[in-house]
C-alpha cells in the first residue's frame, strides 16, 4: 500500500506524549516539495499533490522526478492528491494546523477561494495559512496578501502569513544551508511556522511587514530578469552591481509607496533574496534575461517550458507604481523589451541617458 493512502505510515511518537500539529504543504511543485520535505524531518507532514499519478509516483519513489529529479524526499512524508483528506487528517491531531500554500501566484486565488469553503465544515477553532508565492497577479496587479485577504475574508479562525526569502527549492530540499522570512499580523501564525520549519540547515526568522516581504518577492524577479539581459550582452560586472544596487532601489519606492518599511529591503527577502536572483545559476528569471540577452525571443523561451515570475509580474509592477507616480526604469525598460519589441541595447542606452542626480534621499516617494 503506497503512502498516499496509509496515513499509519507516517511514524507517530509513544501513546501519551504530545503530538505537534501537521503540516499540509498544499502543492506539490519545486517549492511546496522542498519544503514538505524540510517540514516532516521536524514533524509529521502531508504534501498534496493536484495529479494522483504524480502523488503515487512520489510515494513510491521517494523522489519528485519531474521538479527536482534525484533528491531524496524523507520517508516519513506522506503525498497524496485528496485534497479533502489532506484537510481533515491535518485537522485531525489537535491544536491549530499550519496549511503552507505552495501554488503560484496565478493559483492563489482558486486554492484561497477552495479553502474557504472548505475549512468551515471541518471544526477547527483556528488554521494558519501561509503562502509562499512571489509575485503580482498578472489580471490585476494584486499583491499575494491582497489575494488572499480578499479570498478568506469571511472564513472565521484563519490567520494569514507569507513565507520568503533567498531559496532555491532543489538547495533547500537536499539540506543545504537556508535563511527564510515569515511575515503575518499574527505572532502565533508566525511561532507555528518557525516550530515547523527552523532547525537543522534552515533558519526561519519572524517578521509583520507582509507587503515589503511580498513586494521584495516580486521586484527581485524583475530586476533578474535585467541582470540577466545584461550578462547575456556582456556588459561586465559592474554593469550587473549597478542594476542589482538601483534595482534594490527601485523595490524599496514601489514597497514604501504600499505601505512596507524602507529596512525590510535590506534584510532577506529584499537584498537577500535579490543577490540570489540575479547571480545564481539555478535562477529562472536570470535565465530568461540572458537567452533574451543572447538574442533569442521571449515566445520561443516560454513555449521550452521556462516559467519565470518576473515576466508575469513586470507590467503589473510598472503599472501599480506609475499609479502611484513612483519611478521604476530599469522595470519600465524590461517592461520594454520583453513586450514592446525594444532592442535589450537600445534600453541600455535609454537607461544610461537618463540625466544625472544625487543617490541620496533617492528612496522618497512622491506626494
Amino acid at each position: 500500500m503506497s503512502r498516499a493512502n496509509n496515513p499509519a505510515s507516517t511514524p507517530r511518537p509513544p501513546a501519551g506524549t504530545q503530538v505537534p500539529p501537521r503540516v499540509a504543504v498544499l502543492g506539490a511543485g519545486s517549492w511546496g516539495t522542498a519544503l514538505a520535505a524540510v517540514a516532516a524531518r521536524r514533524r509529521p507532514t502531508l504534501l498534496w499533490a493536484r495529479q494522483a499519478a504524480q502523488a503515487d509516483a512520489m510515494s513510491a519513489t521517494h523522489e519528485n522526478a519531474r521538479y527536482l529529479p534525484g533528491v531524496s524526499l524523507p520517508a516519513s512524508l506522506e503525498i497524496g492528491s485528496d485534497f479533502d483528506r489532506a484537510l481533515s487528517v491535518t485537522a485531525a491531531d489537535g491544536g491549530v494546523p499550519l496549511l503552507i500554500l505552495g501554488v503560484p501566484v496565478a493559483g492563489l486565488e482558486a486554492m484561497c477561494l477552495d479553502l474557504a469553503r472548505r475549512l468551515p465544515a471541518l471544526g477547527c477553532a483556528g488554521w494558519h495559512v501561509v503562502w509562499t508565492c512571489k509575485g503580482f497577479d498578472e489580471s490585476h496587479g494584486r499583491l499575494p496578501h491582497e489575494i488572499a485577504l480578499a479570498s478568506l475574508a469571511d472564513t472565521a479562525g484563519v490567520s494569514v502569513g507569507v513565507l520568503s526569502g533567498p531559496s532555491f527549492a532543489r538547495e533547500v530540499a537536499q539540506g543545504l544551508p537556508v535563511a527564510l522570512t515569515v511575515a503575518s499580523g499574527d505572532a502565533a501564525l508566525c511561532a507555528a511556522t518557525t516550530a515547523a520549519l527552523h532547525g537543522g540547515a534552515a533558519r526561519v526568522y519572524a517578521g509583520s511587514d507582509v507587503a515589503g516581504v511580498e513586494v521584495g518577492g516580486a521586484m527581485k524577479n524583475i530586476i533578474s530578469i535585467a541582470c540577466g539581459i545584461s550578462d547575456g550582452l556582456m556588459l561586465g560586472t559592474n554593469a550587473r552591481a549597478a542594476l542589482i544596487t538601483r534595482g534594490l532601489a527601485e523595490m524599496t519606492r514601489l514597497g514604501v509607496a504600499l505601505g512596507a518599511r524602507a529596512d525590510t529591503f535590506s534584510g532577506l527577502t529584499g537584498l537577500g533574496d535579490l543577490v540570489l536572483s540575479a547571480t545564481g545559476e539555478l535562477s529562472r528569471n536570470r535565465r530568461v534575461g540572458l537567452d533574451i540577452g543572447a538574442g533569442r525571443k521571449l515566445a520561443d523561451i516560454l513555449a521550452g517550458g521556462m516559467t519565470a515570475e518576473g515576466v508575469r509580474a513586470a507590467r503589473s509592477a510598472l503599472a501599480r507604481a506609475r499609479a502611484l507616480n513612483v519611478d521604476l526604469p530599469i522595470t519600465a525598460a524590461v517592461c520594454a523589451v520583453l513586450f514592446d519589441g525594444v532592442s535589450p541595447m537600445t534600453a541600455v542606452s535609454t537607461l544610461l541617458a537618463r540625466d544625472a542626480r544625487p543617490e541620496s534621499g533617492d528612496l522618497r516617494v512622491p506626494d
